[in-house]
């Protein structure tokens, strides 16, 4: 049995314009298709909502020859929407990429009638900022000040007979710096008088210090004592840069394992240790990868959930151990010192030196 379709001639567009050149219609001949050319739409990821803007659209067909509007976005306009875009080399620098083919089980959605445009691409393919980042456009180096803590004490007793001599003692305790824009000059000194009224200045240390934010860094000139994760600390006189992990997200400190997996659908993933939820959040299909998780005690599996869409569940265990040096996958801790040594008498040499340790989180357990 044949069925028939709707038709219009374009022929009838150019009754008493003849000379023109003859209008093309097949796109409209699918009523689920719309014209090429740039619409103006709402760019959702993974349904959350990203910007409006233009973006260009082109006709393209399917394995079963349906034809479809499809976004046109280069390698560099997929970055901006947080794709890791060099794990991908199949995206095109240049012209339009396919994203279905280059990034597995992702997918665009153009509902037209909405003008928005849903990108729908697995959590293991976006760069995303751990949690409780803050940008470092947004520190604040704080005010210039002149600053001071101390503490002090003393004693006086007098004898009231015999040949017994009068005992007069006291001590400061004093910490002072001064803060100029992201440098803090920092000292440590020490006053003291004895019963004979004589007195002692001390200064134990004073140095120099500021941060290297794009390093996560903090340098030190100065008085200082060297990191002991590697090697025992050693008091120096001269210069150390070390990372400091306190300008690191709460979510990136410690150590904790990543967790990956597989979602066939858009998915609640939870997080256990012990019997405790210490994670719970939501991912489209396809990969993901969790490497925030807050560093926790030192032992106990995780855990881990995957409720899918359809109700159905996945559930694995990630094993989890923790000693004091180890660090995150990817993660890099070090320090380089140089200088002399600084020792508390003239016993020994002040010797020169110079040292270094680098502790890099890897992949494999």
């Amino acid at each position: 049995m044949r069925t028939g379709s709707e038709y219009f001639d374009p022929v009838l567009l150019e009754l008493g314009n003849a000379p023109q050149a003859r209008a093309d219609l097949s796109v409209f001949e699918d009523s689920n298709t719309q014209a090429p050319g740039k619409y103006r739409v709402d760019i959702l990821l993974n349904n959350q909502f990203i910007e409006t803007r233009e973006v260009d659209f082109t006709l393209v067909k399917d394995a079963s020859g349906n034809q479809s509007l499809q976004p046109c976005l280069n390698q560099g306009e997929l970055e901006q929407l947080g794709v890791k875009v060099a794990a991908f080399p199949g995206l095109a620098k240049e012209g339009c990429s396919d994203i279905s083919a280059a990034i597995p089980q992702a997918s665009t959605a153009f509902r037209f009638s909405q003008q928005q445009l849903n990108f729908s691409i697995p959590q293991a393919a976006l760069a995303r900022q751990a949690r409780g980042y803050v940008p470092p456009e947004q520190w604040d180096q704080g005010i210039h000040a002149l600053l001071a803590n101390y503490s002090f004490s003393g004693s006086n007793s007098r004898a009231t007979h015999g040949d017994a001599n009068s005992n007069n003692s006291y001590f400061l305790n004093l910490r002072s710096g001064l803060n100029i824009g992201p440098w803090r000059l920092r000292n440590y000194s020490t006053w003291a008088r004895d019963n004979e009224g004589s007195d002692k200045w001390s200064s134990i240390n004073t140095y120099l210090q500021r941060d290297i934010v794009a390093l996560r860094s903090q340098l030190t000139l100065g008085d200082s004592a060297s990191p002991s994760e590697v090697f025992d600390s050693v008091p120096f006189r001269g210069g150390q840069l070390v990372s400091d992990e306190e300008m690191l997200p709460d979510s990136m400190k410690g150590y904790s394992p990543v967790v990956r997996g597989i979602a066939k659908s858009n998915a609640q993933v939870t997080v256990r240790q012990n019997g405790y939820v210490i994670y719970q959040s939501y991912v489209s299909p396809g990969a993901f990868e969790i490497n925030d998780l807050y560093s926790t005690s030192g032992s106990g599996d995780l855990a881990v959930t995957v409720s899918e869409a359809d109700g159905s569940e996945q559930n694995f265990i990630v094993p989890f151990a923790s000693v004091p040096v180890l660090q995150r996958e990817g993660a890099l801790k070090y320090s380089l010192t140089g200088g002399h040594y600084r020792s508390s008498d003239n016993s020994v040499d002040e010797t020169a030196f110079a040292q270094g340790t680098a502790i890099y989180g890897l992949p494999w357990g």
